[in-house]
């Protein structure tokens, strides 16, 4: 530091989103390559990479200089929006700056939504902090440039006062508007008024050439071209992380600028060393938290042990609670000195709560399934010795790491939970934790072209070359797919913006929530970290991401949503109001057996629509090939049905061996030892589970299961170092046992290549109990499932459509909508038959539908149209509204035609009027006149409307998305059987591809594309009741049916099936359509 020259305090990142445009590293890196010894980081409003650029600083020997530059309105110049950069010079003054930070964002309320400081919160909170003014856009650079004397005395005296000798005028030489005018006035003002002056660049990017980058990535946020970005003038081509020597050249005729950097860089000493992990107190009276978890353990052991093996003899009894004994007490030991028997209590406490309060919680989830003491304080349902689930996979005593749970809540309900920890241990000590979106690979193709102005027609061929796959990067795009390599080799403009897209990919573009995480801190959140929250200063979240949270010595807990156990509540809760009116002992789902063979025969069907985890056309094929008939066989659908086993061949040794077209091996026939038989045996020899690794290591090298972790994880990370260090001590404990070294050898091979691809079992075990439980379901309550999972997706018309499809081939009746005894959820009647749910119904809000059914539940069935009307608010119940109600068959009890209810809107709604202003003025004497009056208008009001069946189906088709009370295609039955060998689309979607299939429906959707040798083609959806399938209609031809490829066409087309390459669902390649809609 001694010879630095100059220091950088005045970076911008791309955690301030659109402000900078380069990661933390990345500045850090060059600093360091430039021969820098400090650097600061002044995100915008935020101090949301602080965790990230510390470490990289410290891995580039960089003094880290951690700082803020902040917004506030200035009253003295008309609360006009200025800057400041803060800096942290002390320990103190970086937990100032947090607490700062923080209340910018918890009160964005107040300031309408910006994150702004207010400068009074300087009055108390100022210890530890450097200013700097913020060059021509801070409130002295305003002032001065206003050139108003008295104004920046005053200006002047508050920084005086609460910041003497921590207070820089900040000059820049960026070349931008007003800088050199405002420069020479706070040079004057500098020697006036003895306050120092300090260089800086409000450095946004890296390199020089890196501005049009830059540029184009605010034109990107804006929304707009880069000819019409506006925000770009407020920035130069300078403002890039300049040399040492180039500021010393550009500030040569102010050296103390650039010495002042320096001073204040030494200054500047923060130190975030990783801290140790800190929960809350844990309430447990006067016992300490270690013994309170014992106890809690060993009842809960007792009650799980009494409730399951009540039937056993006395000395099974005695044997089994030994056994379950001996595990609870070494995992209490493990727990305990660790220290972490305060984690597993809060996570008690809150799942007692929820299931308190009827809030459906999953089974356990990951890693944690593992745990006896975590089965018998009821955080999971899993039982981990049945199961052979391992202890050490979720935490391990040889690795020091925290626990993590993750905990399935109802989708609907999770808040209330989140609601109720932050009631038990604070609101100032629980946030939800933050993660950011970064440009992808598909996307920034996209929004770089946009910006460019190339035609949205070129950008979206070359995005479709870009696969969807999670976490794909465009070199990744590049190495898959020849097509796109060969355009960028062969094509400038591709190459161009491809060039630009690959600079700008990962670039933190978007804030959001984790999807479950949860801190809980043992005081206030801002202790240790600062507060991001909405723009009404709501839903507090933490600036640091999951990883940096732990950093500073904060815990997470998962409070993850899962859809599938609102669908299991409200069948249940459907089952047992039948069961209870019928005084039948009620349903437990947690009791039933997993070993009911017609549970399995359902399965072996492939007819898995609904059920969770196993209903992709891919799970579907996989069933199919496996034919499970037992629950282990389900643990290892979960666990097979991914990349990594399905490309390896590992998943089809599994069916060959479980069908025993393959001779089962422990785990090779070459290379195999019995001692492996009772780790393998469930999965007919093949290493599919992660735990398997780890038996593995213990049985034959005599690993501890801690240290069997430790493997497993070195192998699934592909060190090589480490893997050395591993396979050395695997052999030699292999050869202690007796194995030979050439077999010891091969086996390590074997779990060296199975490790990239194993699975956890403890999460597959949970997440195979749920989809067993829906199976369960589907198979002995089927109306009340299929009801529970429409109303689980009631938002979602596609997913409604297959569940309704599904339910008619289940044989299961379903009731149109009805406006006098219809939900807004389905539901199952008396008669067994599903009640179609309104809140379905497309375009009609929640409150709408809420407000009518209770006013039907306090005064009874509506009588007609107009009594809907008189009864119902007009603010909450629209014409539109009335419109889709009608359209969709709601008030088909009045009058099957719709036509006609449409057309007595009107009449209704101003009859509705009317009466609500008798109403109002309580003129009991107008009310009969005002009967006559309606009973007169209703009678006038018949209209001679003549009305089709096609016309109330489209209108059906239109506000539910399908035809509910009739279909098109009825009307063509006869014409359709005249044709041998025709098939439902149901039929055809059940098929292997390529084979020739003859089928009929209606056209619901259609979309025309251009090929690449310019020629069209058509993608036409077809439906025939039992199913919707896509149809491809290839250019040849196109050109000779395109006449009647249109919606409402009712087409017979004969084709191959084949697979859609992105969705990889089932399509037809069309080779002859027929219009049966000429015939009619």
């Amino acid at each position: 530091m001694n010879n630095s020259k100059f220091v950088h305090l005045h970076v911008s990142s791309d955690y301030s989103i659109v402000h900078g445009l380069s990661k933390p590293e990345e500045l850090v890196k060059k600093a360091a390559d430039l021969g820098m010894m400090a650097l600061a980081i002044t995100d915008l409003n935020n101090l949301y990479g602080v965790i990230k650029f510390y470490n990289a600083s410290h891995k580039f020997g960089i003094k880290p200089i951690i700082g803020v530059t902040v917004h506030f309105f200035s009253e003295l110049i008309n609360n006009e929006l200025t800057k400041l950069t803060i800096l942290a010079s002390t320990e103190e003054g970086y937990k100032n700056l947090i607490l700062l930070i923080s209340l910018a964002h918890t009160n964005r309320s107040m300031h309408n939504t910006n994150v702004v400081i207010e400068k009074k919160w300087l009055l108390k909170i100022n210890q530890g902090l450097i200013l700097l003014a913020g060059g021509c856009q801070g409130e002295i650079g305003k002032v001065l440039l206003r050139k108003d004397i008295s104004l920046l005395s005053f200006c002047l005296s508050f920084y005086k006062k609460y910041f003497s000798n921590a207070f820089y005028l900040e000059i820049l030489r960026t070349g931008r508007e007003y800088e050199e005018d405002y420069l020479h006035l706070a040079i004057d003002l500098s020697f006036s008024a003895n306050i120092p002056i300090v260089a800086t660049n409000d450095v946004c990017f890296l390199n020089k050439e890196d501005f049009k980058i830059h540029k184009i990535r605010i034109a990107i946020h804006e929304g707009k071209t880069l000819k019409e970005s506006k925000i770009q003038n407020h920035y130069s081509n300078q403002q890039f992380l300049k040399s040492e020597q180039e500021m010393c050249s550009l500030f040569l005729d102010l050296p103390e600028a650039l010495t002042n950097s320096v001073e204040i860089a030494k200054r500047c000493n923060v130190f975030i060393k990783p801290k140790k992990y800190f929960l809350p107190k844990f309430f447990t009276g006067k016992k300490c938290v270690e013994d309170y978890l014992i106890i809690q353990a060993y009842k809960g052991l007792n009650k799980r042990l009494n409730r399951y093996f009540h039937k056993q003899d006395n000395i099974t009894y005695k044997k089994l609670y030994k056994k379950y004994q001996s595990r609870l007490d070494e995992e209490l030991n493990i727990i305990n000195t660790m220290g972490f028997p305060s984690y597993f209590l809060i996570v008690m406490e809150f799942i007692k709560w929820a299931k308190d309060q009827n809030i459906p919680v999953g089974p356990g989830r990951g890693s944690g399934a593992g745990s006896l003491v975590a089965y018998v304080l009821n955080i999971t349902e899993v039982d981990p010795i049945f199961f052979n689930l391992l202890f050490e996979r979720f935490l391990n005593p040889e690795r020091v790491s925290l626990p993590d749970f993750d905990v399935d809540f109802c989708m609907e309900q999770r808040d209330k939970v989140i609601e109720h920890v932050s009631n038990v241990y604070g609101r100032d000590a629980v946030a939800q934790i933050i993660t950011f979106g970064t440009m992808t690979a598909k996307a920034v193709i996209k929004d770089v072209g946009r910006v460019l102005g190339y035609p949205y027609g070129f950008l979206n061929k070359l995005s479709k070359l870009i696969p969807l796959d999670s976490g794909i990067t465009l070199d990744l795009a590049f190495s898959e797919n020849t097509e796109l390599l060969n355009l960028y080799n062969s094509n400038d403009d591709v190459k161009n913006l491809v060039n630009i897209a690959k600079k700008l990919e990962g670039v933190n573009r978007n804030i959001g929530k984790h999807a479950g995480g949860v801190v809980i801190s043992p005081t206030k959140i801002t202790d240790f970290c600062p507060l991001y929250c909405d723009e009404n200063g709501r839903n507090p979240v933490t600036q640091f991401d999951k990883n940096d949270v732990e950093h500073v010595g904060l815990v997470k807990f998962d409070f993850l949503g899962l859809r599938t156990l609102t669908l299991i509540n409200y069948a249940i809760d459907m089952i047992n109001n039948k069961l209870q009116s019928n005084k039948e002992k009620l349903l437990d789902i947690s009791s039933i057996s997993i070993n009911d063979s017609a549970c399995f025969k359902l399965l072996q069907t492939s007819e898995t629509i609904a059920i969770f985890q196993l209903e992709s056309f891919g799970m579907k094929d996989l069933i199919s090939r496996l034919q499970p008939d037992c629950f282990e066989d389900i643990i290892a659908l979960v666990a097979l049905f991914r990349p990594g086993p399905l490309q390896s061949g590992m998943v089809d040794n599994f069916i060959n061996r479980k069908h025993r077209r393959e001779k089962i091996a422990y785990p090779d026939l070459k290379w195999q030892h019995m001692l492996l038989k009772p780790i393998l045996e469930s999965t007919y020899g093949i290493i599919l589970y992660q735990e398997q690794v780890m038996q593995i290591a213990q049985t034959l090298a005599g690993f501890t299961l801690g240290k069997a972790d430790i493997l497993r994880r070195a192998m699934s990370k592909k060190n090589l170092k480490e893997m050395t260090e591993q396979r050395s001590i695997f052999l030699s404990g292999s050869v202690k046992n007796g194995i030979s070294k050439k077999l010891a050898e091969k086996i390590f091979d074997l779990l060296e290549k199975f490790a990239g691809y194993g699975f956890n079992r403890s999460h597959s075990v949970a997440y195979a109990l749920v989809s067993y439980q829906t199976l369960w379901l589907k198979l002995y309550y089927p109306e009340e499932f299929m009801a529970a999972a429409m109303t689980s997706d009631i938002d979602n018309t596609e997913k409604i459509i297959v569940l309704i499809h599904e339910s008619r081939r289940m044989g299961i009746r379903i009731i149109p909508p009805n406006i006098n005894f219809s939900k807004y959820e389905f539901y199952v009647n008396s008669k067994n038959h599903i009640v179609y749910g309104i809140g379905a119904i497309k375009g009609i809000g929640e409150t709408s539908i809420k407000h009518f059914i209770e006013e039907r539940d306090r005064n009874g069935n509506f009588q007609d149209l107009f009594d809907f009307c008189m009864r119902t608010n007009p603010n909450k119940i629209t014409r539109r509204v009335l419109e889709k109600l009608i359209m969709s068959g709601s008030f088909d009890c009045f009058s099957k035609n719709r036509n006609y209810l449409l057309q007595s809107i009107e009449y209704a709604m101003k009859s509705s009027k009317e009466y609500i202003k008798i109403k109002m003025f309580q003129k009991d004497s107008l009310f009969g006149t005002f009967r006559d009056e309606l009973n007169q208008v209703k009678k006038n009001n018949v209209f001679n409307i003549s009305y089709s069946n096609q016309n109330r189906l489209e209108q059906e088709c239109q506000v539910l998305g399908f035809y509910l009370t009739g279909h098109p295609i009825d009307k063509y039955v006869k014409e359709i059987k005249k044709f041998k060998n025709g098939i439902t689309l149901s039929e055809v979607a059940r098929l292997k591809k390529d084979k020739l299939v003859l089928t009929a429906g209606v056209v619901i959707f259609v979309k025309i594309k251009i090929t690449k040798n310019k020629d069209r083609m058509a993608i036409l959806v077809l439906d025939d009741k039992t199913y919707r399938l896509e149809i491809v209609v290839f250019s040849k031809l196109f050109n000779f049916y395109k006449d009647f490829l249109q919606v409402n066409k009712v087409l017979i087309v004969k084709g191959i099936l084949s697979t859609n390459f992105i969705s990889k669902n089932i399509q037809i390649i069309a080779h002859e359509i027929v219009n049966l809609s000429i015939t009619k």
